[in-house]
């Protein structure tokens, strides 16, 4: 009997240190299918590097998946014509005739460039949402909602001005 209270004792246990070691895992502790994701990435850089090249709050964004506040960013009421880029790698992302004002505070587009993003699934915070991430250089860039549009895509890009860049579109010469 006590060989089997000593089994059952070491079992729980066991059990016990293998949910504390998932509580402390961190950011860098990723899901193999975000590392197989991560390896195909064309651009790699140490974590030094990318502080080094971004300010602090495009860090933030870009690198800690944060979020600017709402209607603070630089292109949340801006509309011209051009391409909007990754803010870290310069990957075209979104052209300006994808984005419209959806009032939410954030620039938001219906459509990104085929091929310029990759997804996630986010359950942080209590929600399920699905993450949008550069697909050059895995930088976070918001998120996409299915409230955008209906008369187009029916979705919503919604974005972080820190993680994006607007180039102007060439002017022709008349």
């Amino acid at each position: 009997m006590k060989h089997l209270f000593a089994i059952a004792a070491l079992l729980c246990l066991m059990s016990c240190q293998g949910q504390t070691t998932k509580q402390k895992a961190t950011k860098n502790d990723e899901p193999k299918e975000k590392q197989a994701a991560e390896a195909t990435l064309k651009v790699n850089k140490t974590d030094a590097e990318w502080r080094a090249q971004l300010t602090p709050e495009q860090y933030d964004v870009l690198r800690n998946k944060g979020t600017e506040r709402p209607y603070t960013g630089e292109y949340d009421k801006f509309f011209e014509d051009g391409v909007y880029v990754c803010a870290a790698c310069g990957n075209p992302l979104f052209k300006s005739d994808t984005k419209f004002d959806s009032h939410c505070g954030w620039p938001s587009f219906d459509q990104a460039i085929e091929g310029s993003v990759i997804y996630e699934e986010d359950n942080s915070y209590g929600m399920n949402r699905t993450e949008v991430m550069c697909a050059n250089c895995g930088g976070h860039l918001g998120h996409v909602f299915d409230d955008g549009p209906k008369e187009t895509t029916g979705d919503r890009y919604c974005t972080n001005s820190v993680s994006i860049k607007f180039i102007p579109a060439k002017k022709q010469p008349e």
